[in-house]
């Protein structure tokens, strides 16, 4: 039995799409009903809004403690756990696709529009409903498929009948790239405001990142000791179905690369600054971009997040809370060396010994002879945003008959001819301190600089980005690897992102260039736990010991010279710091973690629902 239902939004303040920011994320003080909700073309779109900010799945700016849950970075605090939680990021939110149903229902009976209106409104919906299948797969496998059906409970009924069993892993992919094979053809081909709007484009995306998920899954799934499946597929996909979905992957990701209107941001200049901050407004400048597809945008006032002010440096604050993700010496070395004689691989810093240190005459120069790409992600020691300089320094190297010393003291401390000793921002190491650096190295990426962008008042503005252009080419250089190997087709996708980036082109491909590439790419925006998850390597790379440099979290504090009479005198050096004081156990990935459980609400609910693997 289909009932009538009421649909709920904000009369006061209706926002149109064109602007697309603010997602009515207010209190309702109207509620209308279904009828007099599709009878207007207004709070048809207001209704269509209020969806857009109900699938900011994932890591996200408005949780900058999101990402800290990776390798990437961490925070100022944090729980003191030796492994990862399998559930993060989970999604299974059957109400929001009711909501979904519901509005496709309404829209459909609306007398209001036309079908050339209709089409493109249906389709965003679809998309986002695509987008949640997505995002709950790639956690929980194979989960059930409601189609366009909405449910209703009645007392007395048949409950049987609503309780729907999972599908297979390999069928919910293929319900998510089937839709959006359909809705493509439906959806907008121009771009919108700060992309804040999905279009044909993003459902080409989408598309071309579901069967790369796919595919992955079924290739790499084998490669397990015991392959993680169940008995009626909801986790495991053939491995013979590995390439079909790669060339699905390929075909996507080739027609928004040539047909599309986005374009990767180049710059004509060479310098090393230029092209770091080129590749910082790929991402984060809304103005003239070319490149984001799909975002969550925020727009003052009224849709803002803390990003940018807990994530200052602490020497930049602008509020009471800053400082909270340090980034991790982890990622920092992945980008690789300009003049390296192995292009597409990280390299680790060659700063020497306590006893024989490497002097630099800067603190910039070791940072800046790396993938400008780095310069775009982060903040290290002597680096500038918005025109204020990255203070970092754990302390001085002093000289002492003939040996060297390192002295240090509380922050923002001097000694007494006035020489820092350790900088207010750090890095600094007591867990009683929390509101400072830990590893010598902030983000850069996110920050606004947007004057008051780092107050509680006022908030950021910046996107978060769902879809860039470039995965598309790197999406287009895996499948095409996975296919055909190192071909001139799979290195012309790779080297066009690596051109971009300023780095030397590749001229060979391996599988372990995809994995760099992937990362150095796209740090920070929601990839990479997703990706050693698809690759099933996450276990090896966070394998939880210590004596692993990818498990552990490093850092590498910077030290100013000072011993008068010394030719280094007031040169820098670097040491490489293992953060075990506050987070004495090293990063531990476990086979469980491969995917999310079925709560047992959910199982009593539904007895035809199935357990993960390991639950």
């Amino acid at each position: 039995m289909k009932k009538k239902y009421l649909f709920t939004v904000v009369a006061a303040g209706l926002l149109s799409l064109s602007s697309c920011s603010g997602f009515l994320d207010q209190d309702p003080d109207t509620i209308i009903t279904n009828d007099q909700l599709y009878s207007d073309p207004v709070l048809i779109k207001s209704a269509l809004a209020k969806l857009y900010g109900d699938i900011t799945f994932g890591q996200r700016v408005d949780a900058a403690e999101d990402y800290t849950w990776l390798d990437e970075s961490i925070r100022y605090w944090r729980e003191e756990r030796q492994d990862q939680d399998r559930n993060w990021w989970r999604q299974y939110d059957y109400g929001l696709v009711r909501r979904m149903n519901q509005f496709l229902q309404g829209l459909r009976n609306s007398k209001v529009l036309s079908d050339a209106e209709k089409a493109p409104l249906e389709g965003e919906v679809r998309l986002m409903r695509a987008w949640y299948y997505f995002c709950s797969c790639r956690v929980l496998g194979g989960v059930p498929i409601v189609g366009d059906e909405v449910y209703d409970y009645t007392p007395g009924m048949d409950i049987t009948t609503v309780q729907l069993p999972r599908s297979t892993e390999a069928e919910t992919y293929d319900y998510i790239i089937n839709e959006c094979r359909t809705i493509a053809n439906m959806m907008s081909r121009e771009t919108n405001k700060n992309s804040a709007r999905a279009n044909r484009w993003t459902a080409k995306m989408l598309e071309a990142r579901a069967a790369l998920y796919a595919a992955s899954l079924a290739k790499y799934n084998v490669t397990l000791a015991e392959p993680l499946r169940t008995e009626g597929g909801e986790v495991g996909i053939d491995v013979n179905k590995a390439n079909s979905y790669y060339e699905i992957a390929l075909t996507a990701a080739q027609e928004v690369i040539t047909s599309s209107p986005y374009s990767l941001m180049k710059t004509n200049s060479t310098k090393w600054q230029d092209l770091a901050d080129n590749y910082y407004n790929a991402i984060c400048e809304k103005n003239g971009n070319t490149e984001v597809m799909w975002a969550r945008d925020y727009v003052y006032p009224g849709q803002t997040h803390g990003f940018t002010k807990s994530c200052l440096p602490t020497n930049m604050s602008q509020d009471t809370e800053y400082s909270m993700m340090s980034v991790l010496l982890n990622l920092v070395e992945a980008y690789e060396p300009i003049e390296t004689t192995t292009p597409g691989k990280g390299a680790n810093f060659e700063t020497g010994t306590m006893q024989e240190p490497v002097f630099f005459d800067t603190p910039t120069e070791l940072f800046t002879a790396r993938d400008p790409r780095l310069g775009g992600t982060i903040l290290y020691p002597g680096s500038f945003f918005n025109g204020l300089e990255t203070q970092l320094q754990g302390g001085q190297l002093n000289k002492e008959n003939g040996t060297w010393k390192i002295k240090t003291s509380t922050r923002g401390t001097q000694d007494d001819k006035g020489n820092t000793i350790t900088a207010l921002s750090g890095p600094y190491e007591p867990r009683d301190d929390r509101q400072c650096n830990r590893t010598g190295f902030y983000i850069r990426k996110y920050l606004d600089k947007t004057p008051s962008a780092g107050t509680i008042g006022r908030g950021s503005e910046m996107w978060s980005p769902y879809f860039r252009v470039s995965e598309a080419y790197l999406i287009a250089a895996e499948a095409s690897f996975e296919l055909k190997g190192s071909t001139p087709e799979s290195l012309g996708y790779i080297n066009a992102i690596r051109e971009r980036a300023g780095v030397k082109p590749l001229t060979t491909l391996t599988f372990e260039n995809i994995v760099h590439e992937n990362q150095v790419e796209f740090a920070f925006e929601g990839h990479r736990w997703w990706d050693l998850k698809r690759w099933r390597i996450a276990h090896k790379i966070w394998n939880g010991d210590n004596n692993n440099p990818s498990a552990q979290r490093r850092g590498l504090w910077p030290y100013k010279v000072v011993a008068d009479g010394d030719a280094n005198d007031g040169k820098w050096v670097f040491f490489e710091k293992n953060i075990t004081e506050i987070y004495p156990y090293p990063l531990k990935f476990e086979l469980r973690h491969y995917y999310g459980e079925f709560e047992n609400g959910w199982l009593n609910n539904n007895p035809k629902l199935v357990k993960n693997p390991y639950q």
